[in-house]
């Protein structure tokens, strides 16, 4: 765990290696609170029109220990975007990445989240199996800035792409027998959020 803090810090003062002095910020995914996970980003511009953001989640939580039911995971997910009039406001796209480690069982996902899957059903092992492992991926993202008070802008973001996945699947009861290894290419949501973001400077 304490390599992948490491390497988040190290693209944040990467990115604040070649940011613009006048526009920096912090932001966090109100819908990824909504799933009981703490999360934070940065973003810097790299010009007028180019930003590189670095955001990242931690959920440690066990939700119901007597049926195990629990979705915990470290996602860090880097992303350049182009912004269509200037940096931070208006339209945008962006090519993003990701990398997860989770232990989820139990855990029922919105409709909202099924992704296209080229092979298995990746969502049933999470909700009905427990499933260990991790998880690499990249996509697409559109979205949308817009000013909301004196340094707080609010973001819509979509993003869909490849993910490559391999796990452990065991019985999701707590200790549960394992039960076979799984390595999938998954189709589908990279990225989803409404944001908050305070601008630093």
């Amino acid at each position: 765990m304490k390599r992948y803090l490491t390497l988040v810090v190290i693209l944040c003062f990467a990115f604040a290696g070649t940011a613009s002095a006048q526009k920096v910020a912090v932001k966090t995914n109100a819908l990824y609170w909504a799933t009981a996970t703490p999360n934070v980003g940065f973003e810097f511009a790299l010009g007028d029109r180019w930003t590189a953001e670095v955001a990242g989640g931690y959920n440690p939580w066990t939700f119901d220990k007597e049926n195990n039911v629990k979705a915990k995971h470290f996602l860090v997910t880097p992303e350049i975007r182009y912004w269509f009039c200037n940096s931070f406001q208006g339209h945008f796209i962006g090519i993003n990445g990701n990398y997860t480690q989770f232990n989820v069982s139990g855990f029922k996902f919105p409709a909202l989240f099924v992704p296209v899957e080229s092979s298995g059903a990746f969502l049933d092992d999470l909700q009905y199996a427990r499933s260990q492992g991790w998880a690499a991926g990249a996509g697409i993202t559109y979205g949308y800035a817009f000013p909301i008070a004196r340094r707080w802008n609010l973001e819509f973001a979509v993003g869909g792409g490849w993910w490559y996945t391999q796990y452990d699947k065991f019985e999701s009861r707590t200790c549960g027998l394992f039960q076979e290894t799984v390595k999938k290419n998954v189709f589908g949501l990279t990225e989803l959020g409404v944001s908050f973001i305070y601008m630093i400077k």
